[in-house]
């Protein structure tokens, strides 16, 4: 992923008790000195959001580590929606201030120092013992000292977001947000706290202080967007709540609907999907959420950015114009009425002389609206909606304003384009003009575009390519980002593997790696049987670890991460790049089985002569047999590894685990309880008889394979045997030339 541009340095100055002061050019920066930084500037301040990063406890040393955390924050939320489709809409601004002391106060205890920082950050709520410790806040007041050197923001207009140097989880969201710089989940952290700092959304956990259940809500209806005590139907009924959304696919995974658990409540209150990124970090706002964000985004910016003048009537002999905003995955909507009568097309200038009016004065009305699937509700939509009305009289007349067509502004082009962005120029306004923009792709010119490109209608392969927009003499270059990132996932080693399906019978990690033609961050994520889209951020206590699944998940801080519940599942995987464009998604198949029951004899060393295993649990763990095996009825045999040089005969087991071990006689497995061969390697014949639910996966047959009696017939989980001899009865299929191989490694690549 891109390192996003540095623009202009706006300003480095240092607070006094009192006052500002400029640091001497020659000396170190001082503790408290701070440099403006844009770092994305789509419009002047005043026409846009304006997000303002800080960071808090980086020391002078440390400001290279803080402008690291700060791109890697932005390009995980340039990758969530609506951020990412109204990117345009919002200026980022960092503030670089040196701290005099590494770090922020009482993290990740109270008995840890406090430390003196410029926006006094803490954990535990800055050190009460009466809060909690992943609370971090700040010194508002400090934080808006800041905020104020960035020219042309203001309260209303702009969202403080800043970043404590901590790799321990936190953040707030009230009136400013906060999140810790380097946690394996703190660029999460940041779009979770926006929505409530930006959003107003409510945590939709079931719990305040974790680990303490929640109790019940016994409180009235409440008054977020978000939760609920209203049925499903009472909602349709009512048309009140998310009931334009019910039913659907969420963003998050699972259907919308109503979940009980939410507003640190276990019972009593419901919200809409399973898993939002409200109430789980790594997942997407679902619907309800996402449509909020974006009445936020927009509402803190003008649907129409600039007019032609209104203020008083008009002549039929010029052109009349409106600038909407510009979005990244679509444009606006602007149509034009004339006394009421809607014109056909969708244009941001309308030239008065091609619609040859009657004497007299008209009203012309152009309404640009966005016509956006992410919101349902009629009064959202309808704020961001905006109309421009002039009188036109016939009997005036323009007078010539000498302006030439020219570009003023454009999609920053610092930056590469997604292959599906639409691309836009602002031009100049010549009352008697429309100006003619002239787009090439790849040296070719593109036909019928105005004064936006939507490039996902281009069929763009992948790769590099050129754009340009040329007007009056000025040329605006773009490179165009086509080429999608690709997407390698590892696996801890399985029992059984052929192709992208795989088995195991016990906790396996799972390594993603994104990566692109262009060098930066690479958001990666995962979906586990089509559930929502989860962002890989490694292991939560450090990004360096894989991700563990297992069938009871693993408790850290008094949440379950990987739990995973035994079966058949299926992993897809991708990865957004910098310029926003998604890899084509992988997948491949895990099926978890029992483990092995609880050794109660295990044998490690050679033994020679016949073994028999009369009750309880026999292992042997990478051990040589030589002789036959015996495994009488009720007991159970674990074989991993290894190798018996002998048959073996189970009446009746309990148990039988064969796990990637060698059987050099026949096998003999009849009325087993429970019957595992994953990864064996059988040199004789197998019989196999009266089982319930066998399993025989990627396993090798020598002789001949007869399965009868067995309830089911055996499975292979998707992981072909391969076998030399004959089959019969229910292992016919199963022996039928299959194809199969032994497991090198679990390492993937694709896009």
């Amino acid at each position: 992923m891109r390192t996003l541009a540095v623009l202009v340095l706006a300003a480095t100055v240092s607070f006094a008790p009192s006052a500002l002061s400029t640091p001497p050019a020659h000396a170190a920066a001082e503790p408290g000195a701070a440099t403006v930084v844009p770092v994305q500037v789509t419009g002047a301040p005043a026409k846009r959001f304006n997000l303002i990063l800080m960071g808090d406890g980086y020391t002078g040393a440390e400001q290279a580590r803080f402008r690291a955390d700060a791109d890697r924050h932005l390009n995980v939320m340039w990758s969530i929606e609506p951020f990412k489709s109204y990117r345009n809409y919002i200026n980022v601004y960092r503030v670089d201030i040196v701290s005099g002391e590494s770090g922020i106060s009482c993290d990740p205890g109270l008995d840890s120092p406090r430390r003196t920082t410029p926006l006094g950050m803490g954990f535990w709520g800055r050190c009460n013992p009466a809060s909690v410790q992943r609370l971090i806040t700040m010194d508002n007041a400090a934080a808006t000292r800041y905020a104020n050197l960035v020219a042309g923001t203001t309260p209303g207009n702009r969202q403080i977001l800043a970043l404590a140097n901590s790799g321990t989880y936190g953040g707030a969201g009230g009136t400013y947000a906060t999140a810790s710089g380097s946690n394996s989940m703190s660029a999460l952290i940041s779009p979770h706290e926006l929505g409530h700092s930006l959003g107003g959304l409510q945590d939709e956990y079931d719990y305040y202080q974790r680990g303490v259940p929640g109790g019940a809500y016994t409180g009235p209806e409440p008054s977020s967007a978000h939760h609920t005590l209203l049925t499903e139907q009472q909602m349709r009924d009512q048309r009140r709540k998310w009931w334009r959304w019910l039913g659907e696919p969420s963003e998050s995974g699972g259907p919308i609907g109503r979940y009980e658990g939410g507003l640190y409540f276990t019972t009593g209150v419901w919200r809409p999907s399973a898993h939002s990124m409200m109430k789980t970090l790594g997942y997407y706002f679902d619907q309800v959420g996402r449509e909020v964000m974006t009445q936020r985004i927009t509402a803190k910016t003008m649907v129409i950015q600039d007019a032609a003048p209104a203020d008083a009537p008009v002549g039929a002999d010029r052109v009349l114009w409106v600038e909407p905003m510009r979005p990244v995955s679509h444009s606006l909507t602007t149509t034009w009425t004339v006394d009421g009568r809607e014109l056909p097309g969708d244009r941001d200038a309308l030239d008065l002389r091609t619609l040859d009016l009657s004497p007299g004065t008209h009203t012309v009305t152009a309404t640009v609206s966005d016509p956006t699937g992410f919101v349902r509700d009629p009064a959202i939509r309808q704020a961001m909606t905006g109309s421009r009305t002039w009188t036109v009289d016939t009997s005036l007349t323009t007078p010539p304003d000498g302006v030439e067509p020219a570009i003023v502004s454009s999609t920053p082009a610092d930056r590469p384009l997604g292959r599906d962005d639409v691309v836009y120029v602002e031009t100049n306004h010549p009352a008697a003009a429309v100006p003619e923009v002239t787009w090439t792709l790849d040296g070719e010119r593109v036909k019928g575009a105005a004064a936006d490109l939507d490039l996902g209608g281009l069929d763009l392969g992948p790769g590099a390519h050129t754009l340009t927009a040329a007007l009056g003499g000025r040329t605006v270059t773009w490179s165009i980002d086509a080429e999608p990132p690709a997407t390698a996932y590892e696996l801890s080693e399985p029992l059984a593997g052929s192709g992208h399906t795989y088995v195991y019978n016990g906790p396996f990690t799972m390594r993603l790696t994104g990566a692109d033609d262009r060098g930066g961050h690479v958001v990666s994520e995962s979906r586990m049987d089509g559930d929502g889209w989860f962002n890989y951020f490694g292991w939560p206590t450090s990004s360096e670890l894989p991700w563990t699944f297992s069938e009871q998940g693993t408790v850290i801080d008094s949440l379950v991460y990987g739990k995973l519940p035994r079966g058949r599942h299926t992993i897809e995987y991708r990865s957004i790049d910098a310029a926003g464009n998604y890899g084509k998604p992988g997948s491949f198949t895990v099926t978890t089985i029992a483990p092995p029951p609880a050794c109660t004899r295990t044998i490690t060393r050679d033994h020679r002569g016949a073994l028999v295993v009369a009750d309880g649990v026999t292992c042997l763990d990478r051990a040589q047999v030589t002789g036959p095996v015996t495994v009488r009825p009720g007991a159970s045999l674990v074989v991993t590894g290894g190798r018996i040089t002998g048959a073996l005969a189970a009446s009746k087991p309990a148990a039988v685990h064969l796990l990637g071990a060698r059987v050099q006689g026949v096998l003999t497995v009849d009325g087993a309880a429970e019957l595992i061969i994953v990864g064996a390697d059988l040199r004789g014949a197998a019989l196999l008889t009266r089982n319930t639910a066998p399993i025989l996966s990627g396993s090798t047959v020598k002789g001949a394979l007869a399965c009868t009696g067995n309830t089911p017939k055996p499975a292979d989980l998707g992981v072909p045997n391969t076998t030399a001899g004959a089959g019969a009865g229910q292992c016919a299929k199963l022996a039928k030339g299959a194809e199969g191989g032994a497991y090198e490694a679990v390492q993937h690549l694709g896009q």
